[in-house]
Protein backbone atom coordinates (compact mmCIF):
# COMPACT_ATOMS: atom_id res chain seq x y z
CA UNK A 1 0.00 0.00 0.00
CA UNK A 2 1.03 3.58 -0.50
CA UNK A 3 0.92 6.50 1.90
CA UNK A 4 -2.41 7.80 0.58
CA UNK A 5 -4.10 4.45 1.21
CA UNK A 6 -2.44 3.96 4.60
CA UNK A 7 -3.44 7.34 6.04
CA UNK A 8 -6.63 7.72 3.95
CA UNK A 9 -5.59 11.07 2.47
CA UNK A 10 -5.43 11.79 -1.25
CA UNK A 11 -4.66 15.50 -1.35
CA UNK A 12 -1.41 17.15 -0.30
CA UNK A 13 -0.29 20.75 -0.77
CA UNK A 14 2.76 19.57 -2.67
CA UNK A 15 5.00 16.58 -3.27
CA UNK A 16 7.36 18.05 -0.65
CA UNK A 17 4.59 18.00 1.96
CA UNK A 18 3.68 14.43 0.97
CA UNK A 19 7.34 13.38 1.18
CA UNK A 20 7.70 14.95 4.65
CA UNK A 21 4.58 13.16 5.90
CA UNK A 22 5.79 9.92 4.31
CA UNK A 23 9.15 10.21 6.09
CA UNK A 24 7.40 10.67 9.46
CA UNK A 25 4.98 7.81 8.74
CA UNK A 26 7.80 5.50 7.59
CA UNK A 27 9.96 6.41 10.60
CA UNK A 28 7.13 5.40 12.93
CA UNK A 29 6.51 2.20 10.92
CA UNK A 30 10.18 1.20 11.06
CA UNK A 31 10.52 2.20 14.74
CA UNK A 32 7.63 -0.09 15.62
CA UNK A 33 9.37 -3.00 13.91
CA UNK A 34 12.63 -2.16 15.67
CA UNK A 35 10.83 -2.09 19.04
CA UNK A 36 9.44 -5.56 18.31
CA UNK A 37 12.93 -6.76 17.29
CA UNK A 38 14.46 -5.49 20.56
CA UNK A 39 11.62 -6.51 22.89
CA UNK A 40 12.90 -10.07 23.47
CA UNK A 41 16.13 -8.60 24.87
CA UNK A 42 14.37 -5.94 26.98
CA UNK A 43 16.04 -3.05 25.11
CA UNK A 44 14.61 0.25 23.96
CA UNK A 45 15.60 1.89 20.69
CA UNK A 46 17.58 4.50 22.63
CA UNK A 47 19.43 1.86 24.69
CA UNK A 48 20.27 -0.03 21.50
CA UNK A 49 21.57 3.19 19.97
CA UNK A 50 23.81 3.88 22.99
CA UNK A 51 25.21 0.34 22.88
CA UNK A 52 26.00 0.67 19.17
CA UNK A 53 27.70 4.04 19.77
CA UNK A 54 29.83 2.58 22.58
CA UNK A 55 30.75 -0.45 20.48
CA UNK A 56 31.88 1.94 17.75
CA UNK A 57 34.33 3.62 20.11
CA UNK A 58 35.39 0.44 21.94
CA UNK A 59 37.75 0.05 23.72
CA UNK A 60 37.90 3.83 24.18
CA UNK A 61 35.23 5.14 26.58
CA UNK A 62 32.94 8.07 25.82
CA UNK A 63 31.41 10.74 28.03
CA UNK A 64 27.65 11.16 28.18
CA UNK A 65 28.06 14.37 26.16
CA UNK A 66 29.92 12.50 23.39
CA UNK A 67 27.22 9.83 23.38
CA UNK A 68 24.45 12.46 23.19
CA UNK A 69 26.15 14.11 20.20
CA UNK A 70 26.06 10.78 18.32
CA UNK A 71 22.52 9.76 19.30
CA UNK A 72 19.88 9.39 16.60
CA UNK A 73 17.35 10.97 18.97
CA UNK A 74 19.01 14.14 20.29
CA UNK A 75 16.21 14.63 22.84
CA UNK A 76 17.08 11.44 24.71
CA UNK A 77 18.05 11.65 28.38
CA UNK A 78 21.46 10.05 27.92
CA UNK A 79 22.32 9.87 31.62
CA UNK A 80 19.13 8.00 32.44
CA UNK A 81 19.62 5.60 29.52
CA UNK A 82 23.19 4.89 30.64
CA UNK A 83 22.01 4.28 34.23
CA UNK A 84 19.52 1.68 32.98
CA UNK A 85 22.22 0.00 30.89
CA UNK A 86 24.48 -0.09 33.97
CA UNK A 87 21.73 -1.89 35.92
CA UNK A 88 21.56 -4.43 33.09
CA UNK A 89 25.38 -4.73 33.29
CA UNK A 90 25.71 -3.83 29.60
CA UNK A 91 27.85 -0.72 30.22
CA UNK A 92 30.14 0.51 32.97
CA UNK A 93 30.80 4.00 34.31
CA UNK A 94 34.05 5.28 35.81
CA UNK A 95 35.39 8.68 36.78
CA UNK A 96 37.42 10.17 33.94
CA UNK A 97 41.16 10.12 34.69
CA UNK A 98 41.78 13.36 32.77
CA UNK A 99 38.91 15.36 34.28
CA UNK A 100 37.43 14.18 37.58
CA UNK A 101 34.20 16.11 36.87
CA UNK A 102 33.40 13.79 33.94
CA UNK A 103 32.56 10.11 33.75
CA UNK A 104 33.71 7.60 31.15
CA UNK A 105 31.15 5.16 29.80
CA UNK A 106 32.31 1.89 28.25
CA UNK A 107 30.44 -1.09 26.86
CA UNK A 108 30.96 -4.33 28.82
CA UNK A 109 31.60 -7.83 27.52
CA UNK A 110 27.91 -8.59 28.10
CA UNK A 111 26.97 -5.55 26.04
CA UNK A 112 29.24 -6.66 23.20
CA UNK A 113 27.81 -10.18 23.37
CA UNK A 114 24.26 -8.85 23.18
CA UNK A 115 25.08 -6.73 20.12
CA UNK A 116 26.72 -9.75 18.46
CA UNK A 117 23.53 -11.72 19.09
CA UNK A 118 21.40 -8.90 17.65
CA UNK A 119 23.75 -8.56 14.65
CA UNK A 120 23.15 -12.24 13.88
CA UNK A 121 19.40 -11.52 13.78
CA UNK A 122 19.73 -8.19 11.93
CA UNK A 123 18.48 -9.67 8.67
CA UNK A 124 15.02 -9.59 10.31
CA UNK A 125 15.21 -5.79 10.26
CA UNK A 126 16.74 -5.53 6.80
CA UNK A 127 13.84 -7.61 5.47
CA UNK A 128 11.61 -4.58 6.10
CA UNK A 129 13.68 -2.69 3.54
CA UNK A 130 13.74 -5.75 1.24
CA UNK A 131 11.58 -4.23 -1.46
CA UNK A 132 14.46 -1.84 -2.21
CA UNK A 133 17.50 -2.91 -4.18
CA UNK A 134 20.94 -2.02 -2.77
CA UNK A 135 21.13 0.76 -5.36
CA UNK A 136 17.69 2.11 -4.42
CA UNK A 137 18.54 1.97 -0.71
CA UNK A 138 21.72 3.95 -1.41
CA UNK A 139 19.76 6.49 -3.46
CA UNK A 140 17.15 6.83 -0.71
CA UNK A 141 19.86 7.39 1.89
CA UNK A 142 21.52 10.04 -0.30
CA UNK A 143 18.17 11.78 -0.88
CA UNK A 144 17.48 11.87 2.86
CA UNK A 145 20.95 13.37 3.43
CA UNK A 146 20.18 15.96 0.75
CA UNK A 147 16.84 16.81 2.38
CA UNK A 148 18.67 17.67 5.63
CA UNK A 149 21.44 19.64 3.87
CA UNK A 150 19.61 22.98 4.15
CA UNK A 151 20.14 23.17 7.91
Amino acid sequence: MGLSEDIKQDKFRSNRQKAAINIIYTNNWLSERMRDFLADDDLTLQQFNVLRILRGSYPAPLSTLQIRERMLDKMSDTSRIVDRLIKKELVSKKTCKMDKRLVDICITGSGLDLLDKLDAKSSQIEIHMGSLSEEEAGLLSNLLDKARARE
